[in-house]
């Protein structure tokens, strides 16, 4: 802060300090005389000669101590918990050093029951002053007409700060109470507010306690949950806000401002992922780390979670260099040491990939480059297979030659019994990888499946979005579609632990719950932008795209599938319960990209599982 600054800010606050330094001070010397005049039981006390001087000493120090640890800087009408712990910390200090000087200088006669009067009223009156700010600010925000009747959701740690904090600060929210479903909370109070009742009497207690707006305050997520919470909320004309998880706070503070709009992904949402790299498992840290497909929505992500392992050299491999340029922006921020090459060049381009490995010599290569949209795919069967196909076997036949300890390559649930291009090409991809397992076994090759993951490139999100901004209609294939979805994060946290878990040859697939009807998660985002499904904004079937199946599947035989030390992560060898890829796919698939017209019949051949619906 430059000195014309701090002379500014002492200007403003000099005459507030010397204020409430004062009445301090008077506060002190009266806490020293009750306690010689309690000790001697007369109104004036005669019989110490000294404890005129104390009533100046004592104080004096006790200001001392005071300014000396910034509680003249504290705003106390806006003080927390730990703000008071510290004054008392702070006021047993300043006796303590009054004791130690008096112990030296002799300067009063001061018995032990004359002290200890004297150190429980002045805390008292001095803790009482500030609490007294406290309770008048909170009173005269409380009494403002204008504020909205709030009912918080989630009686823990996060909602106790929450109410709290609203109670403290003037804004449009005054608390009135809690819902929490811990029986033993039930008609006890937290933070000054009474929970009302559980979650399963939140319509009643919405509707009877006259409340404007509902905050959900849990401190993990659960989206079964709160989408529950939302569905009963939904009809009662009240605003819903949540408070982000834990996650998302980051290490943040949980205060008013955090709070924002439900979104659809806190609805679909599942417990997070738990990522558990420890020095034993962390097979990035100190290594030279490839990402291929970075500047996608998945790749861009793994970029960001493997650069908090610790790696010593990243390389980010993408062919739109718009996206790459983004991606170097957002990581520019960061301020990172360590060191990241970004490369522009095609997967499937063998000499620009030779020479790339040669140079970079990737340790750890995790594969996220393909083309992913369906409908599009089923129109350029070639260019599907030249990237996902192709590409794969370039990578990771080089990842073999170089001698990179593990290939992590992100495959999709539209693999198991594909009907789709995309879906096909993403199996044979798959093949390749137990392929070249065989032909490299000294790398660990490995496959992630997904379901949708919410807020990538392609997804039905945005394009809902955007036709609910323009009034509708909403279009959805088939009223009983569905898809099995996550969130980024949760599948970059898989990707990553699959590198930790796997020996090479296996699958991964994580555990995704419940798949999600689109009509139903449409419904959801029709509300959430405050409208009213099929009365406001209408939803209209068009029929099942070329390639799409209603419901996608996990497994080809769930009797070779196997827990992992994860618990939401699930194995099965690549080629369990599945045709062994053959010696004759080099030739087959070169042959394909020579041929486009060939190339869906040939893709049939080496997928038979693949059957176009």
């Amino acid at each position: 802060m430059k000195l014309t600054s701090i002379q500014e800010h002492w200007r403003r606050t000099s005459g507030k300090v010397f204020l409430v330094a004062l009445i301090d001070f008077v506060l002190l010397a009266f806490a020293v005389y009750v306690g010689y005049a309690l000790r001697e039981g007369q109104f004036v006390p005669r019989g110490v000669a000294d404890w005129q001087h104390v009533m100046i000493i004592l104080p004096t120090v006790c200001l001392a101590v005071f300014a000396l640890f910034g509680q003249y800087g504290t705003i106390w009408p806006h003080a927390g918990t730990e703000d008071f712990i510290k004054f008392a910390c702070v006021y047993f200090v300043a006796f303590g050093i009054f004791l130690a000087l008096n112990s030296v200088l002799k300067f009063a006669v001061f018995a032990r029951v004359s002290f200890a009067i004297a150190f429980l009223t002045g805390l008292f009156l001095c803790g009482g002053l500030r609490f007294s700010w406290l309770m008048t600010k909170s009173i005269h925000t409380n009494n403002k007409s204008r504020r909205l009747r709030t009912l918080i959701i989630g009686a823990g740690e996060a909602g106790a700060f929450l109410a709290r904090d609203l109670m403290r600060n003037e804004n449009e929210l005054y608390p009135a109470g809690f819902v929490d479903d811990d029986p033993n909370k039930i008609g006890m109070h937290v933070s000054g507010l009474i929970v009302l009742g559980s979650t399963a009497e939140l319509k009643s207690i919405v509707e009877n306690g006259d409340f404007k707006v509902v905050l959900i305050a849990f401190s993990a997520y659960n989206g079964r949950k709160i989408r529950e919470i939302y569905n009963t909320l939904a009809p009662l004309n009240v605003q819903v806000r949540i408070l982000p998880s834990l996650r998302e706070l980051a290490g943040g503070r949980v205060s008013v401002s955090r709070l924002r709009k439900v979104k659809l992904e806190d609805l679909l949402g599942r417990d997070p992922i738990n990522i558990n790299l420890d020095p034993s498992m962390n097979y990035i840290q100190g290594k030279r780390v490839l990402i291929t497909g970075a500047g996608g929505s998945i790749g861009s992500e793994i970029v960001h979670q493997v650069i908090h392992n610790d790696p010593s050299e990243v390389y980010v491999l993408g062919h739109g260099e718009q996206s790459i340029y983004l991606l170097l922006e957002s990581l520019s921020k960061l301020n990172l040491k360590i060191p990241v090459y970004p490369i522009i060049a095609d997967v499937a381009d063998e000499v620009a990939m030779r020479e790339l490995f040669d140079e970079s010599k990737p340790q750890v290569v995790f594969h996220a480059a393909a083309h992913k949209h369906v409908p599009l795919m089923e129109l350029s069967p070639r260019e599907a297979m030249r990237v996902n196909d192709l590409g794969t076997r370039t990578i990771a036949r080089f990842a073999g030659k170089n001698n990179a300890e593990r290939m992590v390559m992100i495959s999709t649930d539209k693999a198991v019994n594909p009907s789709s291009v995309m879906g096909a090409t993403k199996r044979l991809a798959e093949k390749i990888l137990e392929h070249e397992q065989r032909n490299y076994p000294e790398t660990k090759y490995m496959a992630v499946r997904f379901g949708n993951v919410l807020g990538s490139r392609g997804s039905v999100i945005p394009k809902f979005e955007d036709q609910i901004a323009s009034g509708g209609p909403v279009t959805v294939t088939h009223p009983d579609m569905k898809r099995y979805f996550m969130l980024i994060p949760e599948a970059v946290s898989l990707v990553i632990q699959a590198g930790a878990l796997g020996h090479g040859g296996e699958l991964f697939v994580l555990d995704m719950g419940e798949p999600v009807v689109i009509k139903e998660m449409a419904e959801l985002l029709i509300r959430l932008c405050g409208y009213e499904p099929y009365k406001d904004i209408n939803i209209v079937f068009t029929g099942i795209r070329p390639g799409e199946k209603l419901y996608e599947e996990l497994f080809y035989d769930e009797n070779s599938v196997h827990g992992t030390l994860h618990p939401k992560i699930f194995v099965s060898n690549i080629k369990a319960g599945e045709t062994s890829f053959n010696a004759e796919l080099d030739t087959t698939l070169e042959y394909a990209l020579r041929n486009p017209r060939e190339a869906l019949s040939l893709l049939r051949k080496l997928v038979p599982e693949y059957q176009k619906l």
